[in-house]
């Protein structure tokens, strides 16, 4: 362990230094936020491009969404080895490769013509990248580089997917509706391969590669030791060992029910549900950017929260307010925008992804030094809970013709969770 000796400004003969007036954990936060925006483009098309896609190849909508199923399951999966990777190679070379790969699975998407192509782009490129950019790495930067004002960072950060809908959508609704969704494809690739040269410029690994201590870091701070090698295997050991407690269990199991409400309900199936309402993909698509809006002032609320409550308080009510706001969802569908579906996307935006900060807090609280890998397990639970409902709620709008079902199963779902995290413990404790 390193300890970062600084000069003392009372000793004789040495020069007064003057540290930054802005310390580089806010650049470094800057920058991974515009990462996070970037890796939300084009999983955000995905509502947008189902009925095009549709139109076009005449596949059903849960063939469309068994792809938007792999790309959420990898994005889960990954996530837990990207920690570790990180950990092990670096931030920077982590987030460049997926990055670029991003923009190549979605630049390859204008040339397909079959559904396997469609899941190998759209499902297992695009899904890998943004599975190694994803909430985990919101807890590694938050983790590494802030002592304080780790909850509002985590916050912050998280809201960057938010931020990716709200800068994409309506852009992307549009393309659609105008020269189609091939030149959406490509906006989105070039927007993530925007984002490369800023990462290799300002995002370094840790505090100690510029000389100082993480924002809010006292004289006494000792910088933590570096993992041992053997990424995928310290991932799956740390897997191993949070699976003999119980409270993984419980944050698996809510969080799982968290992803099945949002990415891969209402992210997936949000915009086609409006459109077989009468409503304009283009009007739909912004509805759900403005999702985005209050889900980035939702979030940063609620990591403020995280610093100052009881982080399963929290959860309960966040759980239990989504799935009233789902019950009443199918009744405010209309062909034009009315004032009870605005308050539905106010309401449910704040509590979008409010959930992930106090969900990392519990795992900092449980995991410890192994929290940031542990999260990235709990991650994929929530996105195989995305995966599972993104596809079913597919095939229940083929069989029934309608999305109602779908709609109001997880809003009790919501109210489960709401039970879950409320069952977890202060401490850890081991399953018998």
């Amino acid at each position: 362990m390193t300890r970062i000796e600084q000069p003392s400004p009372t000793t004789p003969g040495v020069p007064v230094t003057r540290g930054p007036r802005v310390h580089p954990a806010w650049w470094v936060a800057l920058v991974a936020f515009l990462v996070l925006v970037g890796a939300a483009g084009f999983r955000s098309t995905t509502g947008v491009l189902i009925d095009p896609l549709h139109e076009e190849f005449g596949w059903s909508r849960g063939s469309i969404s068994f792809a938007v199923s792999v790309n959420l399951l990898l994005y889960g999966f990954t996530a837990p080895f990207a920690t570790a990777l990180m950990e092990r190679y670096g931030i920077r070379r982590v987030v460049c490769g997926a990055l670029l790969m991003i923009s190549a699975g979605s630049g390859l998407t204008v040339w397909m013509d079959s559904q396997w192509q469609l899941v190998l782009c759209w499902g297992v490129l695009v899904g890998l990248g943004a599975g190694s950019m994803a909430l985990a790495f919101s807890a590694t930067i938050a983790g590494r580089w802030f002592v304080a004002r780790r909850g509002l960072v985590t916050g912050v950060l998280t809201a960057g997917g938010a931020a990716g809908n709200l800068v994409f959508l309506p852009v992307v609704g549009l393309l659609v509706e105008g020269p189609g969704w091939r030149a959406a494809a490509v906006a989105v690739a070039l927007c993530a391969l925007a984002v490369v040269p800023l990462v290799v410029w300002l995002l370094r690994d840790h505090p100690e590669d510029l000389g100082v201590r993480p924002f809010g870091a006292g004289d006494d701070y000792v910088t933590p030791p570096r993992p041992p090698a053997g990424a995928a295997r310290r991932a799956v050991g740390a897997l191993g060992s949070a699976m003999r407690t119980r409270v993984f269990w419980l944050l698996a199991a809510s969080f799982a029910i968290c992803g099945a409400s949002t990415n891969g309900l209402i992210g997936t199936h949000f915009v086609p549900g409006a459109h077989e309402h009468g409503m304009p993909v283009p009007v739909a698509a912004s509805l759900l950017a403005l999702i985005g809006i209050f889900d980035l002032i939702g979030t940063v609320f609620s990591g403020w929260l995280t610093d100052r409550y009881d982080a399963r308080r929290l959860l309960a009510v966040y759980y239990a307010l989504r799935g009233l706001s789902l019950l009443f969802l199918p009744a405010l569908f209309e062909a034009s925008v009315q004032p009870p579906m605005l308050f539905f996307v106010v309401f449910y935006g704040l509590d979008w992804v409010a959930t992930v900060p106090p969900t990392i807090a519990l795992c900092r609280e449980h995991f410890g030094a192994e929290a940031g890998v542990v999260f990235g397990w709990v991650l994929a639970s929530h996105q195989l809970g995305a995966a599972v409902v993104a596809f079913g709620a597919g095939l229940v709008r083929d069989v029934t013709g309608s999305y109602d079902l779908a709609w109001t199963s997880a809003g009790m779902l919501c109210a489960v969770a709401a039970v879950l995290v409320m069952l977890v413990s202060r401490r850890a404790v081991l399953v018998a």
